[in-house]
């Protein structure tokens, strides 16, 4: 069974981040991880192939540096990583990254792509569904449980509410939901084994992709500019007794800030 997991590099959670003065640009401190919920589908993907054998492949977009987040993943099991790494691929949206994954997915049959509900960073939850729009396969989204048996799959899915269990013939694209399973942690022969590995890195020439249908030339959103979220306004400690401080609060939530 070839299995293949889509995972991107994120910001780290403690990373500093700004907004350039023109706003069209973040600056990122260097720290960054695998996105929190592709590592639930490269967890799947290799439960998956130690219950039915097979390959798992995983594939990212990024710079030079994004290659930490794919030994991350040969460190625990996956059997080969490739990087797609090229100017053209750029500032793009979902829309044309989720065509150049699609490209690259498609070179080699596979049965299962697996990738996260969504990035932390960007969290528009899009390019997993996209993948699967343009390599024409089933999508089941916000996976809690996945079994696999005789080239069909039983997947449960979160949905409002309740649960949904949808059955879906392979190859199809899932994508996780934290609760899927627990990652597992690297052992060091994994991390030795990730250390030596050589990621092949991949084009637009090498998917059969111009460089125009890629990153920010191929992109259908525009970002105009980045807006910092509003700062919450200090706390205020209202002295006094427990009535008396009471009242004050009311004075000020109806006659100051206008919320009663």
């Amino acid at each position: 069974m070839n299995i293949v997991v889509l995972a991107k590099q994120v910001p780290d959670a403690e990373a500093l981040i700004e907004i350039t003065s023109e706003g069209r640009e973040l600056l990122i401190e260097q720290k960054f991880a695998m996105n929190f919920f592709d590592e639930f589908a490269l967890e799947e993907a290799l439960r998956i192939k130690e219950r039915h054998g097979g390959r798992v492949s995983v594939i990212t977009m990024g710079t030079g540096k994004a290659t930490e987040a794919l030994r991350t993943a040969i460190a625990m099991g996956a059997d080969a990583a490739f990087l797609l790494d090229d100017e053209a691929f750029l500032q793009g949206d979902g829309y044309s990254t989720a065509l150049a994954l699609s490209r690259a997915v498609s070179k080699e049959a596979c049965d299962i792509i697996l990738c996260g509900r969504q990035a932390v960073d960007d969290d528009r939850g899009e390019v997993g569904p996209m993948v699967a729009q343009f390599l024409g396969l089933p999508h089941v989204g916000a996976v809690l449980k996945l079994d696999i048996a005789d080239g069909l799959a039983v997947a449960e899915s979160a949905i409002e509410g309740a649960t949904e269990v949808i059955e879906v013939d392979l190859p199809a694209v899932f994508t996780a939901q934290k609760g899927l399973n627990e990652p597992r942690v690297p052992m060091i022969t994994g991390v030795m084994k990730a250390m030596k590995a050589q990621i092949p890195r991949l084009t637009p020439a090498d998917l059969g992709l111009e460089p125009a249908q890629v990153g920010e030339r191929g992109a259908k959103v525009t970002i105009g500019r980045y807006i910092a979220p509003s700062r919450k306004p200090p706390v205020r400690l209202i002295a006094g007794e427990p009535a008396e401080a009471a009242r004050e609060a009311i004075r000020i939530l109806t006659d100051v800030e206008r919320v009663l």
